[in-house]
């Protein structure tokens, strides 16, 4: 009974604990106070319950089974076909674990709010319960609603707890990806009224009634609304020119806001796709993808470049998010298994990496109130265990061997080579765009931890205190557990590699449908056929 319904325990344990957050005492708090709020604690246990939870789908999760597991179907809105209808395969699973651990870790680091603390853990709860939604919902409706709940607690968090500018930045990240919301309802209702269906299973499904009805929308029609979903994913990605939203979100944000914006929020755009795009408008994909795939590469190189000589920690940081990400859309639209692969591993990886250095340079803030980078200097002789941590991350975001990013990059890099239609120089560019990465990492660090100490001498600055080695320390883990043993991380996909052959093989004799990604057909060259070889050869 337990296990059958652990996608609703796993939606619905945040708001419980967000409601139950809501109703703590209050009590005045100021920074010599070392005890943490009533709030405070219960965000802690809510949050903690939450990555058990996703530890336990973690362990009952079978990775060579095809199809969704955990599913719940329940009928919510019948007179319109609405239905609560959830599941999980390997890529939500992989994308619920992240969430899980990065909140915890943004709850955490929390504790010691002294504004408003009750009303932030509540909205870092919903904002939890809400992106689980995302990643688990099977019903284009019930996508839409999760969706847009993710808006409102990260506006609140970025417009009530962000620096001076934050009501600029709040206002412009809601307009923006509020605007992709709308243009993708209108897709969903389009969909709907031509297919009668708002099932992703159903209208993914070669031979099913709602797939053939896909299929009979004439293609002009087909490929707006294809483009409707696209810049909805696109501003979420977000991808050039829709980037602009992010670098003033990301540095007005508070530090957990920071964490989640990069490490969560920017894969919903991933997500939606592969979840969404991929399954029913395979061809649309494929003729868009010489310009998402110059796109890609465009932001692996800006964003470098931009990055580079950024004069603001956070903002280097933040631009560093705009060509991780052009690194990820490069491998969905290589259109083969290894890129792939890759690209979801890289979307993890990207969460780990960014949200560390997002909570270093917050803790760092902490210490001098101040982002710039040239009020630093010399600092790894006063905190040495701040500058280690800090090397291993700007290591990882490198795509240092050894370390996550390398694992993600490579297998990208490698799909996009074997992509047909100029694979191999989109691959050479996004190399030469990733040697950046070390540049910009390598002289963020010299400059605030190597070299002389600035004249105040960094009387505030002191080493990582224990709550943040809490905070970091997880993070290290699993920076090197994914860089030298990454093979867990990726059987989870082996059943989305089974489910991918299945549909082609059934393509190949069915009438041609908008459902089924025929792998085949769109990476001709590819030579390693399944993600579980992947798995298997790592």
């Amino acid at each position: 009974m337990f296990e059958q319904h652990l996608l609703s325990l796993l939606i619905f344990l945040p708001v419980i604990g967000a409601m139950i957050v809501a109703t703590a005492p209050t009590r005045k708090r100021d920074a010599a106070d070392s005890g943490l709020s009533p709030a405070a604690i219960l965000a802690l246990v809510a949050a903690g319950a939450e990555f058990v939870l996703a530890i336990c789908l973690w362990f009952r999760f079978e990775p060579g089974r095809p199809g969704f597991q955990f599913r719940e179907l329940a009928e919510w809105i019948p007179g319109f076909g609405i239905n609560y209808d959830v599941g999980l395969d390997g890529m939500s699973l992989l994308l619920v674990m992240l969430t899980a651990f990065l909140t915890l870790l943004c709850v955490l680091y929390s504790v010691r709010l002294q504004t408003r603390i009750r009303e932030y853990m509540v909205c870092l709860l919903v904002l939890e319960a809400a992106m689980m939604g995302v990643f688990v919902a099977l019903d284009l409706a019930l996508f839409y609603v999760f969706w847009e709940i993710v808006l409102i607690p990260m506006y609140f968090l970025i417009g009530i707890w962000g620096h001076e500018r934050r009501i600029y930045a709040a206002i412009k990240f809601f307009v923006y990806t509020f605007t992709g919301s709308v243009l993708m309802l209108v897709g969903i209702i389009y969909l709907y009224v031509q297919t009668g269906s708002f099932s992703l299973l159903e209208l993914g499904a070669n031979g099913s009634p709602a797939a053939m009805k896909l299929a009979g929308i004439p293609a002009p029609a087909l490929m707006y609304l294809y483009g409707a979903f696209a810049l909805a994913f696109m501003i979420k990605v977000p991808m050039i020119p829709f980037h602009t939203w992010l670098p003033d979100a990301h540095v007005e944000a508070p530090t957990a806001g920071s964490v989640i914006l990069a490490g969560v929020l920017l894969k919903m755009g991933v997500y939606g796709f592969i979840r969404v795009c991929l399954p029913l408008f395979p061809e649309q994909m494929q003729a868009s993808a010489p310009l998402f795939l110059w796109l890609s590469v465009i932001a692996i190189i800006y964003g470098a470049i931009v990055a580079a000589i950024q004069p603001d920690m956070k903002k280097l940081v933040a631009y560093t998010s705009v060509s991780h990400m052009g690194v990820v859309m490069l491998g969905v639209f290589s259109f083969n298994v290894t890129a792939m692969t890759g690209a979801i591993l890289q979307s993890v990886n990207h969460g780990i990496s960014t949200g560390m250095l997002f909570f270093l340079v917050g803790m760092l803030y902490d210490r001098k109130h101040t982002r710039a980078i040239a009020a630093y200097g010399g600092i790894r002789r006063i905190a040495p265990f701040f500058g280690a941590v800090f090397l291993i991350a700007a290591f990882s975001s490198a795509a240092l061997p050894m370390t996550n990013g390398f694992v993600g990059e490579f297998l990208v890099l490698q799909g996009a080579y074997l992509a047909p239609n100029r694979g191999p120089m989109y691959a050479a560019i996004a190399a030469c765009g990733m040697i950046f990465s070390a540049v910009y990492m390598l002289w963020l660090f010299q400059r605030v931890f190597c070299g002389p100490q600035m004249a105040d001498g960094h009387d505030h600055v002191s080493d990582l205190t224990m709550r943040e080695r809490f905070v970091l320390v997880p993070l290290v883990v699993m920076v090197l557990w994914l860089g030298c043993y990454v093979s867990p991380w990726i059987r989870p996909l082996t059943g989305i590699a089974q489910e991918r052959q299945t549909a082609d093989q059934q393509a190949a004799s069915a009438v041609p449908t908008p459902g089924g990604f025929d792998m085949g057909q769109v990476a001709e060259h590819e030579t390693r056929p399944s993600i579980a070889a992947v798995g298997q050869n790592r």
